[in-house]
């Protein structure tokens, strides 16, 4: 038995799922603690904080993320440290002009900033983006490496330090939203430390870099990039438009609670297809092209009959999940006309389309197709604007917001399977029947187990 745990424990989907959980735990927790300590101005902009420094995020590291840990997974011991060290070259110069960027537009436009919602993030987001860089390096090469009990620990580190403030901050403190943003400064630069302490972000080998690693990554990054802020904004398009529209922050907080909630179908997601990348990538580069299918079945199947047991308890106890982030102050806002637990339930539907719709652009990314993931996530993401617009300037009602979620993730699993269709045919029944395969795989291994400890036992 004893045996068994440990295998279970040393697992990659098992470590890469705790990290995720342990992340998103943790960062429920937090969500609710401010969404229960700030007024509903102050909320509105730590979301508009977070969101924005999500979307610049993705350009920071979408030119290098998906290309290091596809070119890794084949990659030569020596030429392991030159695209390191090219991720590492890449991810500072872009930090540096993003950075420089957003310190200019805020001088141009500093009254208008100073009056608006993102005052925190033009703020402050200029100092997080260089204290967080080893930590978000150190992310992206352990998963390269598929070293997941590394990336569970960073995650825990930084999560928990930030979650271990704010329940004290709630209880005793009573700090203001500078004083909170001031603590995550804190927290991510000890985060940081600890990873260049460790080595872990790649720092030392940023002399390796070379122009040819640095081509190869740029090459799969100017689509891999858009792919990933395409990605960002598909989850925070609906916000950023809300904040500009007329129902104004408190409709910004109130539409990300929901948000949030939804959070916990992709826990399993984030997990599972950081294990599938590499390992569809491997395939490719080798030429294994039907073991490359094989993996998006196993994984497309497992994934979907997993998020329809998620998609039903947040459907059947969305008014309770509500309650539980948020309290009671945000479950009645009739003068705003948005009803918060019918979005939930809407954004419950969305989750069975993840699984497939996040698998397609895997697939793609997988058999060096970037440009054609870019290509699904534009027009998906060109969807969900009109239909943002529409819902809000022409239904005048935010839970068509989230109905226009479900319109352009239907839209990007059929884009996405037609352009897989191109290297390996693609079914829903042979997607299912994989799946029913994994479970019935795992049942009986679980049982095996089972009956060998029983016999020990005896």
């Amino acid at each position: 038995m004893k045996k068994l745990l440990n295998k279970i424990i040393r697992e990659d989907n098992f470590l890469s799922l705790s990290g995720n959980l342990i992340i998103a735990l943790l960062g429920f927790g937090g969500f609710a603690l401010l969404a229960r300590s700030l007024n509903t101005n102050e909320f509105a902009q730590w979301v508009l904080f977070i969101s924005g420094g999500s979307l610049v995020e993705m350009l920071r590291y979408g030119i290098t993320n998906n290309g290091l840990v596809r070119f890794l997974s084949g990659a030569t011991e020596e030429n392991k440290g030159q695209l390191i060290g090219a991720n590492v070259f890449i991810s500072l110069v872009a930090t540096l002009i993003i950075a420089l960027l957003l310190i200019f537009v805020r001088l141009i436009f500093n009254d208008t900033i100073t009056n608006s919602p993102y005052s925190l993030f033009f703020n402050w987001y200029p100092v997080l983006a260089f204290v967080n860089l080893p930590f978000n390096n150190a992310l992206v090469v352990q998963q390269a490496k598929m070293k997941y009990d590394k990336i569970l620990l960073i995650k825990a580190l930084n999560s928990g330090l930030f979650f271990s403030f704010l329940v004290i901050n709630y209880f005793f403190l009573k700090r203001s939203i500078l004083e909170i943003i001031t603590v995550f400064l804190i927290v991510n630069t000890f985060t940081s430390l600890i990873c260049i302490i460790k080595s872990w972000d790649g720092l030392k080998l940023i002399r390796q870099s070379n122009k040819t690693t640095l081509k190869t990554l740029l090459n799969f990054g100017k689509y891999s990039t858009f792919t990933l802020i395409g990605t960002n904004l598909l989850r925070n398009a609906d916000i950023l438009i809300i904040s500009i529209s007329p129902f104004g922050s408190d409709a910004v907080a109130l539409f990300s609670i929901p948000l949030k909630l939804t959070e916990i179908q992709q826990i399993p997601l984030r997990s599972f297809t950081a294990t599938a990348f590499p390992k569809m990538s491997k395939a490719s580069l080798e030429g294994k092209i039907d073991s490359v299918k094989e993996l998006f079945n196993s994984y497309s199947g497992a994934l979907t009959y997993l998020f329809f047991a998620v998609s039903i308890v947040t459907f059947v106890f969305a008014k309770e999940f509500v309650i539980l982030i948020s309290g009671y102050q945000y479950l009645d806002h009739t003068a705003l006309g948005i009803n918060i637990v019918t979005i939930v339930k809407i954004l419950s539907v969305y989750g069975l389309l993840l699984p497939i719709d996040r698998m397609t652009g895997i697939g793609l990314d997988s058999i060096n197709r970037p440009s054609v993931n870019a290509l699904k996530v534009s027009i998906m993401l060109i969807a969900n604007i009109i239909g943002d617009f529409i819902a809000i300037y022409v239904f005048k009602s935010i839970e068509m917001v989230a109905v226009s979620t479900l319109v352009f993730t239907s839209l990007g699993i059929v884009v996405g399977a037609y352009f897989l269709n191109k290297t390996f045919s693609i079914s829903m029944l042979e997607i299912f029947k994989s799946g029913n395969i994994f479970y019935k795989s795992l049942w009986l291994q679980s049982k095996k187990h089972l009956n060998g400890f029983e016999a020990v036992k005896r």
